[in-house]
């Protein structure tokens, strides 16, 4: 927990350890979470890179809206990923 706390404080620890649940989601929105969870801190990817990751490369749009859904924005950092234009 000290973690969260140095978190809100403006320090970067790392918070990938945390377990969180996304049951409750959809197969796709899950698994744009789970890969979004892996952008290291100080990186950023694009939407498009994701749905190409998960091997849907026209679902750039759906990316953005599972993202635009993420419950857990501290510990799925969804502000790393940008439109192709920056």
């Amino acid at each position: 927990m000290e973690d969260l706390v140095a978190y809100f404080c403006g320090s970067n620890p790392e918070l990938s350890h945390y377990r969180v649940d996304l049951n409750r989601l959809g197969e796709f929105s899950a698994a744009v979470l789970q890969r979004t969870r892996r952008i290291p801190y100080g990186a950023t990817t694009t939407y498009g890179d994701i749905a190409r990751d998960l091997g849907r490369p026209q679902a750039a749009r759906a990316v953005g809206g599972a993202l635009g859904r993420n419950p857990l924005p501290v510990l799925v950092p969804c502000h790393r990923v940008l439109a192709a234009d920056g």
